[in-house]
């Protein structure tokens, strides 16, 4: 079969319906080469499991593929001689050559990183990346690998997804971008982006179901122990976690908000509560916040029941009373939009087991 690679909306993409495209349902970026020549962009400080982690689910596919499927084509490139990884893993490239598919993977990027710096480092990856895909190569990052694709410029005017922890600093870097942060892949015009770090696999499997069919895609990720199933970053999001938004006034009005959470919500109160009018309280909250008090209302009903959810056996109507809402079919419209789950399908995949102990 000769060798062809289609990058853009895959309206061209086989008939047979488990042969989808490489994206989180839906996508629109087609490959078809056989073999797909992956490369894989190591850098100084990148994460050698990522550096590791798509090549290895993909030779797991190979192994599941019937007898005489050629192989994945996958190399270690970069465009230094010698690669030190975290934790001081030791990384052997290959020199940079051409590739149907370039993986960049992330590195940390921990609360005290001069991210500037950071990048201005890596600026010989960066150059690489943004000739690799002017000579027509698409492009996948790994969770903050998104960063890399943000400097050269591969964003711009294109939607993009990264790790939730780091989503709001990648838009503010990268204006040009649609960050849609409860993604766990996203593609567009040849770019592709990932979530946190597991999301790598979610890539790997669209890759498989791509160039195998939804069968062999199936079938590695239960040998893998890997969902095939998800798609979306929502339900693994800890806002205790997110770095805290907002000045003096949105504070004052968030903490209000926390504390009466079975309350209903009513703006005008509110605003008397703060000696403001509504106009002024939306505009100062969303100026300082990005978001509605009604809207980070429901963020934190949400937090406060998917708590609920994981530690108790309390029922799902018992939970909605308890965070403001009398109709429990509109709390679980509200907890699917947030977290992509109804409420018990959230129980069950996040229920925390009770361990008992015997004096």
């Amino acid at each position: 079969m000769s060798s062809a690679i289609v990058i853009g909306p895959s309206s061209g993409a086989p008939s047979d319906p488990d042969r989808g495209e490489i994206a989180t349902r839906p996508g629109n970026l087609a490959i078809m080469v056989t073999p797909p020549r992956i490369g894989v962009l190591a850098y100084p400080g990148c994460f050698a499991s990522e550096v590791f982690g798509v090549p290895d689910l993909l030779t797991m596919a190979s192994h599941v593929a019937a007898a005489g499927d050629p192989p994945y084509e996958v190399s270690i490139l970069s465009p230094r001689r010698r690669v030190v990884a975290s934790g001081g893993a030791v990384i052997t490239v290959s020199p940079v050559r051409r590739v149907d598919v370039l993986v960049v993977p992330g590195f940390e990027l921990s609360p005290g990183l001069d991210l500037d710096t950071r990048l201005r480092s890596l600026r010989p990856e960066i150059e690489t990346i943004k000739s690799v895909f002017q000579s027509g190569v698409a492009v996948v990052s790994i969770c903050v690998g998104a960063f890399l694709l943000a400097d050269a410029g591969l964003l711009d005017k294109r939607r993009s997804t990264t790790s939730w922890l780091f989503a709001d600093r990648l838009a503010d870097r990268c204006p040009g971008t649609e960050v849609l942060p409860e993604k766990l892949v996203v593609t567009d015009s040849g770019v592709t982006t990932t979530g946190a770090f597991s999301a790598m696999y979610d890539f790997a499997l669209g890759l498989v179901r791509a160039h195998h069919g939804g069968r062999v895609a199936r079938a590695t990720a239960r040998i893998a122990l890997v969902d095939d199933a998800r798609s979306s970053q929502a339900p693994y999001v800890d806002t205790d976690l997110l770095p805290a938004t907002g000045r003096g006034f949105s504070q004052g009005v968030k903490r209000r908000l926390d504390q009466n959470l079975h309350e209903r919500y009513d703006l005008g109160l509110l605003a008397a509560t703060f000696h403001v009018s509504t106009r002024t309280l939306l505009r100062r909250f969303r100026d300082e916040t990005g978001k509605t008090p009604l809207g980070y209302l429901q963020e934190a009903r949400v937090r406060r029941s998917k708590h609920l959810l994981e530690t108790t056996e309390r029922t799902v109507a018992g939970i909605a009373a308890e965070v403001g809402y009398r109709d429990p079919g509109t709390f679980s419209t509200v907890f699917a939009r947030l977290t992509g789950h109804r409420p018990r399908d959230y129980r069950a995949m996040f229920r925390r087991s009770r361990v008992s102990t015997v004096d």
